[in-house]
């Protein structure tokens, strides 16, 4: 395979035609590939919280599952991002969704014989999903215009909603299913985890081909010679945008730590104040989808009225989301869900905006490696925000950890202003 990939690069180097269809391509395969892939990612937000608390007996560790699979997702980043660098996209993605389907089997068999030790390692190797679920984004970028970018970024995002909507909304049903094999009712989404992730790494393994990133550094490479620059292309990589790269990751991590840790703690704060199963998948069903939805308008408004705007609106959303949260009523499906499809909407405000930055302020050398290393800390970020959130709540209550997020939001309009004074400077 690899030799075929070597003949037909030429095709697109040469050609812009075909270079356009290669794109569009690309981003069918990431969009098939995402719509089981947001499946996969949805049980684990729902139910993993609630799975740690059944065996545990306690909310203190309520948090511990989602910082798990964020942990895992962080060394997932990581190697995704160094397959990526050396091998391309299809090989680093592939081994990321289908190391999540393992991951998700192991949670299975953890519910069923109530092993809060191989629950926590499963749960570390279901991570890599997650990661895989968020860096298949790079990979609708790798043949974009700087025009095109948010765009492709929301494009392959907004494929994620159809099954990370469908994910929450059939925990009852899987839940069923799992009954009715034998295993723990919370075990059902997890069925859903590995069959969706083992199915989106196929797809990525055997369709994305030629690889986009590769193609995209032959390009890179093809006209530079041609523009008579060659001793440019050694500087070409090592050129990087270092105040560009830290917005953008600062953007990316502390939105998604505002997002997690309120996330996180949802289903445990509504199950105290006597929701159901149904009530808690509706809430982050809804969530879920204000995550990802929105995405093809996002890009559409990071594209043409600038990163930094879609930034600020980022952080005011995330704010919001935390202050309607911190004073929603336990009981109220309604206040609940505004804040939740809020904060939601911040999140995919910060994600798509920050990548585009990130994007702008590297180049096709060293891209793939810049972007798993950022999405590490995004990762760990998360695992951090999910551990404090249990804390928080355990000693203190759920309003506090609403007011915290909301803080955090609020400091990301001061950043992103330090840094475009410093760029003008």
């Amino acid at each position: 395979m690899k030799n075929n990939q070597s003949n037909t690069m030429p095709a697109y180097v040469h050609s812009q035609e075909a270079q356009q269809k290669l794109y569009k391509r690309t981003l069918t395969i990431v969009l098939m590939s995402q719509i089981f892939g947001g499946a996969g990612l949805a049980a684990g937000i729902t139910v993993g919280a609630l799975l740690a608390q059944d065996m545990l007996g306690t909310e203190s560790f309520a948090g511990l599952p989602a910082a798990l699979f964020t942990l895992g997702s962080a060394l997932a980043a990581y190697l995704i991002g160094g397959i990526s660098q050396r091998k391309g996209r299809r090989l680093g993605l592939s081994f990321g969704f289908i190391t999540g389907g393992i991951g998700a089997i192991g949670v299975i068999g953890a519910a069923t014989i109530s092993s809060p030790i191989l629950l926590f390692i499963s749960l570390f190797i279901y991570g890599a999903g997650t990661s895989s679920n968020l860096m298949a984004r790079y990979a609708g970028t790798d043949l974009a215009s700087e025009k095109q970018r948010a765009t492709a970024i929301s494009i392959a995002m907004v494929a994620t909603t159809f099954g990370a909507v469908a994910g929450p909304n059939l925990v009852t049903p899987m839940g069923k299913v799992a009954t009715a094999i034998g295993l723990p009712a919370l075990a059902g989404p997890f069925i859903l985890a590995a069959v969706a992730y083992i199915l989106a790494g196929l797809t990525i393994l055997i369709y994305l081909r030629p690889d986009p990133l590769l193609v995209a550094r032959e390009i890179a490479l093809h006209n530079q010679i041609e523009a008579n620059t060659e001793s440019a292309i050694e500087a070409n990589k090592l050129r990087v945008n270092r105040v560009g790269v830290f917005v953008g990751a600062m953007l990316l991590v502390l939105s998604h730590v505002v997002m997690v840790a309120i996330m996180t703690m949802t289903p445990v704060h509504m199950q105290n104040h006597g929701s159901g199963l149904t009530a808690i998948g509706l809430v982050i069903g809804l969530h879920v989808a204000a995550m990802y939805l929105p995405s093809l308008g996002t890009g559409i408004l990071v594209d043409r009225i600038g990163r930094t705007a879609m930034a600020v609106a980022s952080g005011m959303t995330l704010a919001l989301a935390g202050i309607l949260a911190a004073y929603a009523p336990g009981d109220s499906l309604l206040w609940l869900t505004i804040a939740l499809i809020l904060l939601g909407l911040g999140w995919n405000f910060g994600l798509i905006s920050g990548t585009a930055i990130i994007i702008d302020s590297t180049n096709v050398h060293t891209r793939a490696k810049t972007q798993g290393s950022i999405d590490v800390w995004v990762a760990l970020g998360g695992s951090a925000g999910s551990i404090l959130s249990g804390i928080i709540v355990a000693y203190s209550s759920y309003a506090i950890l609403g007011f915290i997020g909301a803080y955090l939001a609020l400091l990301l309009i001061p950043i992103i202003f330090w840094a475009r004074m410093k760029q003008k400077n």
